[in-house]
């Protein structure tokens, strides 16, 4: 007589651990993470509480976690934008804003989860915002790579006013939405960084 096969879950069934980053991960960007109380993402995700402590012993646990997910979206995001263009910086970086400038101008855009969690984690020691400080010195590092790339006499000047425009299409995304001005900061960056190139051809 042949034994019953077992049940086996469906290999796409997500893990409590999973489960419950899923919902800090929706439930923080919308709503704020210090806004958000534990026992809501266990409703959320549909855990016990002891599920969400053996996965995360505390709720800085599960910002640390939470940020270090948004931070490896944020990058895959970059690399898949960035991988368009091989080898061009120039166009590297016009791809890069004027996905930066869809993303920011989006109904759904909550802000830039990094900077979000910067406010409301003043302290530098926080590991929800040590990730965040993470995430903007690479942003720094990366654009200053592709800056590099062009060949213009004052890169690091050029870097700091495209990471500025960023961080202001981040900002007017998430307080002025999809009428405000974010629509505008690709055009903003092929303007500076066309009067770099025309200094050093002068």
């Amino acid at each position: 007589m042949n034994k019953p096969k077992p049940v086996l879950d469906p290999p796409d069934k997500l893990s409590a651990r999973d489960r419950i980053l899923a919902a800090a991960n929706e439930l923080f960007y919308k709503e704020g993470i210090r806004a958000i109380g534990i026992d809501t993402v266990i409703e959320k995700a549909g855990v016990a509480k002891m599920s969400l402590y053996r996965a995360f012993p505390s709720k800085d646990d599960l910002i640390a976690a939470f940020m270090e997910m948004r931070d490896k979206i944020y990058w895959e995001w970059w690399d898949g934008v960035v991988a368009r263009h091989p080898g061009d910086p120039r166009r590297q970086l016009g791809a890069l804003f004027l996905a930066l400038a869809k993303r920011t101008s989006s109904p759904s855009y909550r802000g830039c989860p990094f900077v979000n969690t910067a406010v409301e984690f003043p302290d530098h020691s926080h590991p929800g915002r040590a990730v965040a400080e993470g995430n903007k010195r690479e942003l720094r590092r990366r654009v200053r790579g592709l800056v590099d790339g062009l060949g213009v006499a004052a890169p690091a000047l050029l870097t700091d006013q495209l990471l500025l425009l960023m961080e202001g299409a981040y900002s007017a995304g998430n307080t002025l939405g999809a009428d405000g001005p974010s629509a505008a900061v690709a055009s903003a960056a092929e303007a500076i960084i066309d009067s770099h190139l025309r200094e050093d051809r002068t």
